[in-house]
């Protein structure tokens, strides 16, 4: 998601533009459905009319926003257009490509950061700078004149391909993970180009930071799984942190009243890349035998906490019953995730709610105009 940040999904840094604009101002998935009261609009239309004036080329963002419904078989209703409207808003001002304010010197802090990492003499990295790239300038030149994430993106693309130094700091990964108007992650989006309606005339990488690629990544992420629900605010939490958090962040909720273990509410059911048990997988087990699972058996289920399947688990529903039976009430089956943004761009405390909430007031205010 948003800011340069170490990513609790992608694990490096991440640019994107959320915390700047208030600052400066696997299972068969198919998409949600639209039910028989569930007015339907045309789509092209409605986005003339919801996007602001002052966003330039209104009817591109207008036929791209219609193509991407289409597509992906998302349901054509004015909060469906206004969800995904706000998010862009509220991630890029609906800018395709937005200024980053300070990109450059992040960029050099980033760069010069993996240099001290790996034991290499910063002035080597920068000596290596100074070779002239493909477009005829240096990099050091590129670099203290780059101003959005898709530049910066394209700089790191060449320095990673052509220099040794560029392949020996970054191996094959471009360090920028997100980009375009709706601050889409890269590598979700080179997970699912099945379905996408343009040729794509460079990488997938390069189409996220064009306003349709990064419309038709971002809409996807947001819209394109099944969830259940109750508002749009949900939505915005996963889009933040990931398919299913607020989802997780319930279930752990429930799950730290039902074995009396305090859990971070944060969505991530098991650890990733090890073997070991996190904590919400070893408060489960104190509820083991009340559960009559073996922890093979619990591991398995809170590895579909990345889907709607994680649901229908016998854990999930046994985990929901002990906790309701302990507390005397019914317990919600979505809260947003208590993550916390970090960023060296970011000054004040901001969260994934502070995020959601902040979505849904501009999605609110759509609905209106």
């Amino acid at each position: 998601m948003t800011t340069l940040t170490f990513s609790r999904q992608h694990g490096l840094f991440t640019l994107g533009m959320a915390a700047l604009f208030v600052l400066a101002g696997c299972t068969t998935k198919t998409a949600p459905s639209v039910s028989e009261t569930t007015k339907t609009v045309d789509v092209e239309t409605v986005v003339k009319q919801k996007i602001p004036a002052s966003v330039k080329n209104r009817s591109g963002w207008a036929k791209e926003l219609a193509t991407t419904f289409k597509s992906q078989n998302i349901a054509p209703t004015e909060e469906n257009i206004c969800s995904v409207l706000a998010v862009a808003q509220q991630e890029s001002n609906l800018v395709p490509d937005p200024s980053v304010p300070n990109l450059s010197k992040i960029a050099w802090q980033e760069i010069d950061r993996r240099a001290e990492k790996m034991h290499i003499p910063v002035f080597l990295v920068h000596t290596a700078l100074l070779i002239k790239s493909p477009n005829g300038k240096s990099y050091s030149e590129r670099l203290d004149s780059v101003r959005t994430e898709g530049q910066l993106s394209a700089i790191f693309d060449d320095f990673i391909g052509m220099v040794p130094m560029g392949q020996k700091l970054f191996g094959n990964l471009n360090p920028v993970h997100t980009g375009g108007p709706m601050q889409v992650s890269i590598a979700f989006a080179e997970l699912h180009t099945e379905g996408y309606p343009w040729k794509m005339e460079g990488t997938v990488r390069q189409e996220v930071f064009s306003r349709r690629g990064g419309l038709w990544f971002g809409t996807y992420h947001l819209l394109n799984y099944p969830a259940n629900y109750p508002q749009p605010l949900y939505r915005f939490a996963d889009f933040n942190a990931g398919w299913y958090a607020s989802r997780n962040a319930a279930f752990q909720s429930a799950l730290s009243k039902a074995s009396g273990v305090k859990l971070a509410l944060d969505g991530d059911l098991i650890l990733y890349n090890t073997d070991k048990a996190g904590s919400t997988e070893l408060a489960v087990r104190k509820l083991a035998g009340q559960l009559d699972m073996s922890e093979s058996q619990i591991h398995r289920a809170l590895q579909k906490g990345d889907s709607i399947d994680f649901e229908s688990t016998d854990l999930y529903q046994q985990v929901y019953a002990l906790a309701e039976k302990k507390a005397g009430n019914k317990l919600p089956r979505a809260i947003l995730p208590g993550i916390t943004l970090e960023s060296p761009k970011i000054t004040r405390n901001l969260t994934t709610a502070w995020f959601a909430k902040r979505v849904d007031e501009r999605r609110a205010a759509c609905m209106k105009r």
